[in-house]
């Protein structure tokens, strides 16, 4: 079948489904997020989706909102039969979800409707989830609220980071995308409503939702770090700087007070609601990330 698909994507999440696609269906036109000042130097820095759409010599438009009359007029001038949603970073209004004849299919990062919304792999390692995966759904007007294709689920390891799992579900949901086009194109596949009741949100990180709160319990401490690796980063003050703690184990710490720091098996620990929090890997400010035991050997006053 000869269709003509337009992909909406931004982040390294959306390259494997991109790449895929532009292998085996006709690709008219990418659109992702504008280029955004990044690193020390605060220089523009395009999205990895425009980097390879270039790659791959697919026309590419960045409106900073899709509402935009001239992103929207280049929407109907690729007139796409389908578009392929893979972490883009903006909703979809109605006249964009009406445009195609196959509608709008978007790959999300969660067994929906386990963690709607835009930080779904975090939402699950903080939580717990012992099991995660991607769901291909049909877009609607709601945030993930569509009617659902396929899924696949992964098992979320002791050690998984959220840039493990991210990684993880990216060529996963490209996959599963590849397999579940075909009968949906030839109308074999009936989208199935979503279980409303179950529902759970996962909303947008910000940079404090990475503090460590020592007042929790240490389990909490070591998700939190999983979960905000590699942004926006599990983090505390310590000597007035941000101290980051890229890893991090549980330990024992008794009859210690919360917040106390201490050495544990040669490593700086802190104290929390019920045991202590080992941090394995750290990144003190400006400095590179370092083994826990390689920052203490360079500090005097941690204890």
């Amino acid at each position: 079948m000869s269709i003509r698909i337009v992909f909406m994507g931004s982040p390294d999440f959306s390259l494997s489904a991109l790449r895929l696609l532009a292998a085996q269906y006709q690709v008219v036109g990418v659109v992702t997020q504008p280029d955004r000042a990044a690193g020390r130097g605060r220089e523009l820095k395009a999205p990895p989706v425009k980097t390879l759409a270039q790659e791959l010599n697919i026309p590419v438009i960045q409106p900073e909102k899709l509402r935009e009359p001239e992103a929207m007029q280049k929407l109907h001038e690729w007139e796409p039969d389908l578009i392929v949603v893979a972490a883009f970073g903006q909703i979809l209004r109605k006249d964009v979800l009406d445009l195609p004849q196959y509608g709008c299919i978007n790959i999300h990062a969660s067994l929906l409707p386990r963690w709607r919304g835009a930080a779904p792999i975090n939402a699950a390692i903080l939580a717990g989830d012992t099991e995660t995966g991607v769901t291909i759904m049909k877009m609607d007007v709601g945030l993930d609220t569509g009617p659902m294709l396929a899924k696949k689920s992964i098992r979320i390891r002791r050690d998984d980071t959220a840039g493990t799992v991210f990684q993880t579900l990216s060529t996963l949901g490209a996959n599963l995308l590849m397999e579940t086009l075909p009968e949906y194109l030839d109308g074999k596949l009936i989208p199935t409503p979503q279980p409303a009741e179950s529902a759970t949100y996962a909303p947008m990180l910000k940079k404090q939702d990475g503090l460590l709160d020592f007042a929790h319990p240490a389990i909490e401490l070591e998700r939190l770090v999983r979960a905000m690796n590699p942004w926006p980063g599990a983090w505390f003050e310590w000597n007035g700087n941000i101290l980051k703690v890229t890893r991090a184990s549980i330990g024992e710490g008794k009859g210690l007070s919360i917040g106390s720091r201490f050495r544990l098996d040669g490593r700086p620990a802190v104290m929390s609601a019920d045991g202590a929090l080992v941090l394995d890997e750290v990144q003190p400010a400006g400095k590179k990330i370092m083994p826990g035991k390689a920052f203490l050997s360079g500090t005097r006053d941690w204890e």
